[in-house]
């Protein structure tokens, strides 16, 4: 017999040990963590995101109030208002329309001298819905002073969802002030407009600034200067797909788009891009395809805003002027808004267009449309209101003895 000792015992074990194979010694490397998101800039409480949405565009005389409400119905997410200039809205005074229910920004004109004296007209700079809005409206202000800026941006931040400052308009009327586009070449102005109104806005309203600017000749300098404005602590970011010189007619550039919507989001702005942009489904398409955050429809929307619905059928042109109307009608519109309006709505060649834009007042533009009784005694009351049945009874008058002249009454 093998007398067991505790030696062998321990080279029966070392030989045991020697004749396995041992697990390696070195443990595999875990997988790398993904990239943290980029943060977002906080939208304030009062603000709204620019995320996701397809909204109207800012248009000095498409974006009044009937035209807003008209995008809201057929499914615009927000809508901008028209270009404000500040020195016009300071020194206005705030008050609710008691027939319409309407906010309204007023003043007395500055030179009256048509009118008596003991009746000068108030001229109504800026009107909102304090109801189908709330929460939906962007107020654009045109400004090329920091100051200036902040002071006509205090009136009406406590009724909106958020200021837009535009530096991309091309027009006259607001690059000869610094304004618009003009603020592009004054990128230093455009920075301190937009520093003010996030330091002294922002937080006394609860309100997010965004700012909407065109591309410059280069990429590279497209590119420095959006990096300028996201630090500034704005919100959203607008960029017009087109440089100033260019017109509308002429094919959006969208090759800069990407570069424009990584910038942003790197800052945590949301990138919403404009320009070219005709509907619903084609504005979700393109957000997809570019990486922006959200996309701003104008011309298509001024001709036909139920572009905002989804899918790619367009309303008739009869049922949005008639939506149309009674918004314009219930909110006391100025005609010659409304007019040019509904010139844009009615395709030229429709048969009897242009007796439709002969009428010089709300009530027979209702009666030729047959909008219904109920309108049309809005509408009287209206063009009342705005003494444009005298108007139209002038118009009468004068054509009058022509009509007769022409059937052979007079001789």
């Amino acid at each position: 017999a093998i007398m067991t000792t505790p030696s062998n015992q321990l080279a029966a074990a070392k030989m045991a040990t020697s004749t396995i194979p041992t697990a390696p010694t070195t443990m595999p490397e875990p997988a790398p963590a993904p990239a943290p998101a980029p943060a977002i800039v906080p939208i304030p409480p009062r603000g709204v995101d620019y995320r996701g949405k397809v909204v109207l565009a800012p248009m000095v005389r498409s974006g009044e109030l009937p035209s807003r409400l008209l995008a809201l119905h057929y499914g615009a997410d927000l809508v901008w208002g028209p270009e404000t200039v500040d020195r016009a809205l300071i020194g206005t005074t705030r008050r609710t329309n008691p027939r319409t229910g309407m906010l309204e920004w007023a003043r007395m004109p500055s030179n009256n001298h048509s009118k008596p004296a003991s009746a000068p007209a108030e001229n109504v700079i800026y009107r909102l819905d304090p109801v189908h809005e709330v929460g939906r409206l962007v107020f654009q202000i045109g400004t090329s002073d920091p100051a200036r800026a902040v002071a006509a941006a205090r009136l009406v931040a406590g009724d909106v969802a958020g200021i837009d400052v535009n530096a991309g308009c091309p027009k006259s009327f607001s690059t000869s002030g610094g304004m618009g586009a003009a603020l592009l070449q004054t990128p230093d102005t455009l920075v301190a407009i937009l520093e003010a109104l996030v330091r002294e806005i922002a937080p006394e309203f609860g309100v997010g600034i965004s700012v909407k600017i065109r591309l410059l000749e280069t990429q590279e300098l497209t590119v420095a200067l959006v990096r300028r404005l996201v630090a500034t602590g704005i919100t959203g970011l607008t960029v017009h797909c087109r440089t100033t010189p260019m017109r509308p007619r002429e094919p959006a550039i969208r090759g800069q788009l990407k570069v424009v919507a990584d910038v942003c989001r790197e800052a945590g702005v949301a990138c919403v891009m404009n320009g070219d942009v005709t509907g619903r489904t084609q504005a979700e398409a393109l957000v997809e395809e570019y990486g922006v955050d959200g996309a701003m429809i104008a011309t298509a929307a001024e001709k036909n805003p139920s572009c905002f619905a989804a899918g790619v059928k367009l309303a008739p042109w009869e049922e949005v002027v008639g939506r149309y109307l009674r918004f314009a009608v219930e909110v006391e519109n100025k005609w010659g808004n409304t007019k040019f309006m509904i010139q844009q709505m009615i395709p030229g060649k429709t048969p009897g267009f242009q007796e439709l834009m002969s009428c010089k007042s709300y009530a027979p533009l209702v009666e030729k449309l047959g909008l219904g009784e109920e309108l049309l005694d809005k509408a009287k009351v209206v063009d009342a209101l705005m003494g444009l049945d005298q108007r139209e009874m002038q118009a009468r008058e004068k054509k009058a003895p022509e009509k007769r002249k022409m059937s052979g009454e007079e001789e």
